[in-house]
């Protein structure tokens, strides 16, 4: 190798090797920003520098904690308590127009299978299997009049995680990821908890940074699973610590070279970044994922007393509390340490038996699981949260694809409702125990069909609260001015605090 090619970075390869050079690399890149003097040095060097050196308004929130209920959960099963269809259970319905369905015929009235009761000083009204929320409900801001635009599942789930139908566009992680930069040099910026039994419509398709700098894709954790981070360390017995450091280096420095001839090809600049980060999560993750320390009274509250083990094959609520449960003390161990965007997801795609929110056949049996588990969790995240200090800049969110009808699918099933659903906000700058549009008597439309909120609004406040105008943060590709709200969206000022 001509010695013009060796830089610094390649001399502490050599005598570094491995990730542990790579490491020592940072570091020393770190150091050097640091004393540089230059404003990234004044904001603190970071691994992953966001493009936003100057926030365009004050932000409320530093985070996000993202939601996402695979399948389409039922807002008038869960959050938006319909009187009318509990009068008028078993008669025919008839909302007094065309109604269109994913799948077959409609059937009669269909009332929610549990009771309803009001929670907090607000009075918000809250099914049986939504009721862990009601401890925590004077913090959430619920928006019942949220459209979609189809009842395909992998379209309409594309939409409310990258504000567009057709994939190919950045998550919104990696749009938040992309404007403002890591807050910590160990973990990434943006992690994705998929549903232990597979992925979503669409898979990584939600989460993928697509046109935007490889590196602010999400990164994909798996709590309890033996191997929670893919490829993070050698296997055991197949390859030795050394062999896999010294395979690392000469990757590493290969690409290096190779990408010093194709600029403007954020790859694989990403994939050296990615071993780079790699050697910091080494130390960093196994800590920041093990709960064994955390004391039992916060195990207890996030529902991890359920005892583990084996569990019934048939969906049952111990299990979804102890994954869902799980999955948010993660989350709160990761934003202590400076992750900037978690996103969790419930449910994974079509399988029988079914393991996700498309109750087509039994809403008792699917939903009764999967929202006491849930809402448990996210209960418990959210007094997490505030009891350490940290909710009032961070946001929480809560959607899902659509909702469903308000008419019985096969005696106790529902189809699609991609004509108004419900999604909840809590957190950094929301203004709690309040109410924001509203559906129709049915749950089947929003009542004021001419003022609907759609899911460019949700972004478009999210971003505000994190100090972002959604119309500036932008990045032209294929010769337009791409953002995440595309050409639409208005902060909903009415829910902030």
């Amino acid at each position: 190798m001509s010695s013009a090619l060796i830089s610094r970075r390649d001399l502490l390869w050599q005598y570094g090797g491995g990730l542990g050079g790579v490491a020592l690399a940072s570091l020393c890149d770190r150091e050097l920003a640091a004393n540089s003097g230059s404003t990234f040095a004044v904001t603190g060097a970071r691994a992953n520098r966001g493009v936003l050196d100057v926030l365009h308004v004050p932000p409320k929130a530093t985070r996000v904690v993202q939601f996402f209920m695979a399948g389409a959960a039922s807002h008038i099963d869960l959050y938006d308590h319909k009187p009318e269809l509990e009068k008028r259970n078993g008669q025919p319905w008839d909302p007094g127009e065309k109604v269109e369905l994913f799948q077959n015929g409609h059937g009669a009235t269909f009332a929610p299978p549990w009771k309803w009761n009001s929670y907090g000083e607000c009075g918000k009204e809250l099914s049986e299997i939504s009721a862990p929320l009601g401890s925590v409900v004077d913090e959430v801001a619920f928006i019942h009049n949220l459209v979609g635009k189809t009842g395909v599942h992998s379209s309409a789930t594309l939409l409310q995680a990258t504000g567009f139908q057709m994939p190919g566009f950045p998550g919104m992680g990696a749009w938040v990821s992309y404007g403002l930069g890591s807050m910590n040099d160990n973990l990434p910026t943006f992690v994705v908890m998929p549903d232990h039994r597979g992925f979503p419509s669409n898979g990584q398709k939600n989460w993928d940074s697509a046109f935007l700098p490889a590196l602010h894709q999400g990164t994909l954790i798996r709590p309890g699973a033996v191997n929670p981070i893919e490829d993070l360390f050698p296997i055991e017995g197949l390859v030795s610590k050394e062999a896999d450091s010294a395979g690392l280096s000469v990757m590493n420095r290969l690409n290096r070279l190779h990408a010093e001839s194709r600029t403007g090809d954020s790859r694989l600049e990403a994939r050296i970044k990615s071993y780079e980060l790699a050697a910091r999560m080494q130390l960093a993750a196994p800590e920041a994922l093990d709960i064994t320390n955390e004391p039992q009274h916060i195990l207890r509250m996030y529902g991890l007393d359920q005892g583990g083990g084996e569990f019934p094959k048939e969906i049952n609520v111990p299990e979804e509390t102890d994954i869902f449960g799980r999955k948010c003390l993660i989350a709160r161990r990761l934003l202590e340490r400076g992750v900037r965007f978690v996103q969790i997801w419930s449910g994974c795609d079509n399988g029988f038996p079914r393991r996700n929110w498309d109750s087509h056949e039994d809403v008792p049996r699917d939903h009764g699981p999967l929202a006491l588990g849930m809402s448990r969790g996210a209960a418990a995240l959210i007094a997490d949260l505030k009891q350490r200090g940290m909710l009032e800049d961070t946001i929480i969110h809560w959607t899902t694809e659509f909702g469903r009808m308000p008419c019985a699918q096969g005696g106790l099933g529902r189809d699609h409702n991609p004509f108004v659903f419900t999604n909840w906000l809590a957190g950094g700058g929301i203004k709690g125990g309040t109410t924001y549009g509203e559906s129709d008597e049915w749950g089947y439309k929003p009542l004021d069909r001419a003022n609907p909120t759609q899911v460019y609004d949700i972004h478009a406040t999210m971003l505000h609260l994190l100090g972002i105008d959604h119309t500036r943060l932008t990045l032209r590709h294929n010769g337009i001015d791409r953002r995440l709200t595309d050409v639409h969206g208005h902060v909903i000022q009415e829910i902030l605090a």
